[in-house]
This record gives structure tokens, sequence and C-alpha cells, in this order.
């Protein structure tokens, strides 16, 4: 009788390797498919806000339950990873950052919804341009896609020295916001009747900046992911993350 070549055990880890793969790419798919309903949600809600563009900022404040059931949906797929796979190093470092990643994008799709709402509030009535100008809104709206976009590619592409580059981008987006107070304090002395509006508009500039806030949080998680470097609550060097780059929590 032939000898079987191959240990018994060998089948068992190949088959459990196989289901491991077949569950992180799933798990991956999901994540892609909620990322670029997010991002839609924050590039639509910004120009609601920058137009006044009231159907816009509608669509933004519909679509945000199908963001909510994405993250339930990913936290079922991730609970059910850990419960029949116990995964272990790479692995659950990999899937401890994307069920943190799968938080940071719902919140953002949260501070979406509520920019949009600035624009429900006044149909057809846009930000000042000139106030526009002040705010560097534009600037700073940009600068908040372009940290979601650096996140989203660091992940893809498994790249901590991308995921460094987000923590500078959010200098700039704290600046803007600290600028944004007296900016709209000095509006309002020239245009008293719009204080409320104002007052509004400072509100969705701070979500904006909570966007950014939220994408460092997924940069981090990132690293830890690639790195197994714990980066919350930690001032970076110079260098301290992909080699080149600094930032901050």
């Amino acid at each position: 009788m032939r000898k079987n070549v191959f240990p018994v055990g060998t089948f068992k880890n190949k088959t459990v390797m196989k289901h491991t793969e077949d569950s992180i790419r799933a798990v991956k798919k999901s994540l892609a498919e909620m990322w670029v309903l997010v991002q839609g949600q924050v590039e639509k809600a910004v120009q609601a806000l920058l137009t006044g563009n009231a159907e816009l900022a509608h669509e933004v404040i519909g679509r945000e339950k199908l963001v909510d059931s994405y993250e339930l949906a990913i936290d079922r797929e991730c609970e059910n990873f850990f419960a029949l796979l116990n995964p272990v190093a790479v692995d659950l470092r990999m899937m401890l950052s994307i069920i943190k990643i799968n938080n940071n994008l719902e919140r953002i799709g949260d501070f979406a919804e509520g920019i949009a709402s600035f624009a429900a509030r006044h149909p057809g009535v846009g930000v000042d341009q000139q106030l526009q100008e002040k705010l560097r809104l534009r600037e700073m709206t940009e600068t908040a896609l372009e940290m979601l976009n650096l996140c989203k590619t660091a992940l893809a592409r498994e790249d901590g020295k991308t995921a460094g580059k987000v923590f500078l981008r959010d200098d700039t987006l704290d600046r803007i916001h600290g600028d944004s107070v007296d900016i709209l304090a000095g509006y309002i002395r020239e245009h008293p009747n719009a204080a409320r509006e104002c007052l509004l508009l400072h509100s969705a500039i701070r979500r904006i900046e909570r966007i950014g806030d939220r994408c460092s949080n997924i940069a981090e998680d990132i690293v830890f992911y690639l790195e197994a470097r714990v980066l919350k609550h930690s001032a970076l060097s110079e260098g301290a993350v992909g080699g080149t780059e600094n930032g901050k929590e």
C-alpha cells in the first residue's frame, strides 16, 4: 500500500490558510466599498456647502444610513474572522486596524452629513465668495479630501510612508480652523444679521477639521498594522513614519 507522502496536518493548514485569505479579501472588499461611499459623501457635502446646492445636500443626508449599514456589516465580518480563525501576528494587527478604520470612516460619514445640513438649511445660498477666500475654505476641503485619499492609497499599497504624509496635512487643517474664529467674528461685526449663519458655518468648518483628525487616526492604524508601532498620543519626530515624514497625533 502506498504511504501518504504528506502529513495529515498539511491539508488542514492549507484549508485554514485558504479560508483566512478568502475572509481577509472579503473584509477588504467591503471596506473599499465603504471608503468609496464615504469619500463621495464628503465630496458632495463640501460641494453643497460651497455652492448652496440643497439637492446635493439632501442626497448626502439620505445616504447616511447606508454608511451606517456598511459599518455594521464590516464589524460582523471582523467578529466572524476573530471567532472562526483566531488570528495572530500581522493578521491580528490588520483586523484590529480595520475595525478602528471602519469606525473612523463611519464618523467621517457623520461629519459629511453635518456639513450637508448647513447647505440644506440655506438652499440656493452658497458661502460668500470673499468670505470663502478669507476662510481658505476650498483649500481646507481639498486638504481633507487629499488626506482621505492618502489613507486609502496607503492601506491599499501597504505603504507606511504614504500614511505618514497625512499628519502634515492635518497641521494645515488645524491652522485654517484656528484662524476661522477671528475671521468670522470680523465678518459678523460687518454683517450683524449674518451672525446665526456664521455660527452654523463655523460648525461646518469644525466638522471639516474633525475629518482631518479622523484621517490621522486612520493613518495611525495603518502604521500599527504595517509596522507594529503605536503612534496614538505621541508626537512624531522627523522621519518617524516611512523614514521621511514628520507629523502629529
